[in-house]
């Protein structure tokens, strides 16, 4: 039986992204067990944050850590956490996270639903929310 280099460079392709797949869900269930209080991740707080970052935290609190967590941490099976590579500022600049709470986000990235929109938070206060959260990404070497 004779294979064609097309039909076995599919075969690998095939392999390596199957492989690829397996060990991310896989990882996402190791973090998940790793912290039985609902974290997904574990991460290092900042010794300090910057006054506006300060605020950004009282607002994240108030709007958005009933699904994200306290701390950007997320929440199993509820929503995820933002301190994560997934946010990180190449990959979600902060005009997302200003059209996520104006528009609301389709789940793409994880399994917990769909985001809605957020009411009653300007511009500015989303901007300090954002500063908040890219405070605590630095601290854990997302950048």
């Amino acid at each position: 039986m004779r294979f064609s280099k097309s039909k076995l460079l599919a075969a690998f392709i095939a392999v390596v992204l199957l492989t690829h797949v397996v060990r991310s869900q896989n990882k996402s269930q190791v973090e998940q067990e790793i912290f039985p209080d609902g974290a997904i991740v574990k991460i290092d707080l900042p010794s300090r944050l910057s006054r506006s970052a300060q605020s950004g935290e009282a607002l994240f609190e108030e709007n958005c850590a009933t699904c994200h967590g306290l701390n950007a941490v997320g929440k199993r099976d509820i929503g995820p956490p933002l301190v994560h590579k997934i946010y990180e500022p190449n990959h979600h600049g902060d005009e997302s996270f200003q059209l996520a709470v104006v528009r609301g986000v389709r789940a793409h990235h994880w399994k917990f639903g769909s985001m809605p929109a957020i009411e009653g938070l300007s511009r500015e206060r989303v901007a300090e929310i954002t500063l908040y959260i890219r405070e605590l990404q630095r601290a854990n070497n997302i950048f």
